[in-house]
């Protein structure tokens, strides 16, 4: 029963960091295509929709065959945690899409549909890589279970893993447009996404500091087995969620009192 619960929270919560990150990359093909005419752009929206599957279908199978080495779990670890930081500290998103909408009004106009799509494919790719190390690294501690492994991956893990990347990424085709509509009205959403991949990539330092091949002895093996590191790690997630939903609450009701007024 623990195991199922263990598994089932897991999936929620990589459903819902994938849906974050879809939705992220729904906001970056908008900017990528919104200077093409309308038949060009959706064009260039289907191809970028195929690519995010494609890309992430193909970054799932190919991280399952090298995840249990710790070189590549520190390296991911490493990637994980300057993400979260650097897009925590970074000038707001809309500030950045308009300026960079701005400087690139001109040229994307004059572009050809297929500079766009690899543009767009290209940004499939880096967002392909981010949700999938996210997502392993969340699902790396978790317990084996008797499923037959795939690749280097426990079966339970990397089926987690799947599910969660394949519900996830229909935020993209059905409610991407949603998730970017709140995003933008509470900025603190996507900060609070993004420092909950940070999160996860301290988690995932943990387990590669606990690899019975690293003899650094800094963390015990076994250790993110614990139940007590596993109540923290999804504690401090849970505060995470809590503090940017009253953040964001308080933000909804400053806007209105100023609009009142």
């Amino acid at each position: 029963m623990g195991l199922w619960l263990e598994y089932g929270w897991a999936l929620l919560v990589i459903i819902g960091l994938e849906g974050l990150l879809s939705a992220d990359n729904a906001l970056v093909m908008g900017v990528l295509v919104k200077n093409l005419p309308e038949k060009k752009r959706k064009k260039a929206l289907f191809y970028g929709i195929f690519g995010a599957y494609v890309f992430r279908f193909a970054a799932l199978f190919a991280i399952s065959f090298v995840v249990n080495i710790w070189q590549i779990q520190a390296i991911g670890a490493a990637y994980l945690i300057y993400l979260g930081v650097k897009n925590v500290i970074q000038n707001k998103k809309e500030d950045q899409e308009k300026s960079k909408s701005d400087s690139n009004s001109q040229s994307d106009s004059s572009q050809s549909l297929w500079k766009v799509i690899a543009k767009v494919e290209f940004t499939d790719i880096a967002f392909a890589i981010d949700s999938i190390l996210a997502a392993v690294a969340i699902a790396v501690a978790l317990p084996n279970t008797p499923l037959p492994s795939f690749g280097g991956m426990d079966g339970g893990k990397f089926l987690v893993v799947f599910i969660g990347m394949a519900v996830g990424l229909a935020f993209i085709r059905f409610a991407a447009n949603y998730v970017v509509k709140y995003m933008r009205k509470y900025p603190v959403l996507e900060k609070a996404a993004f420092i909950i991949v940070a999160w996860v990539g301290v988690k995932l330092a943990i387990h590669t500091l606990a690899h019975p091949d690293v003899q650094w002895g800094l963390v015990p093996e076994g250790f993110t087995h614990h139940t007590w590191w596993k109540i923290t790690f999804w504690g401090v997630m849970a505060l995470i969620v809590i503090i940017a939903i009253i953040f964001s609450k308080k933000g909804a009701n400053k806007e209105e009192e100023a609009s009142s007024s």
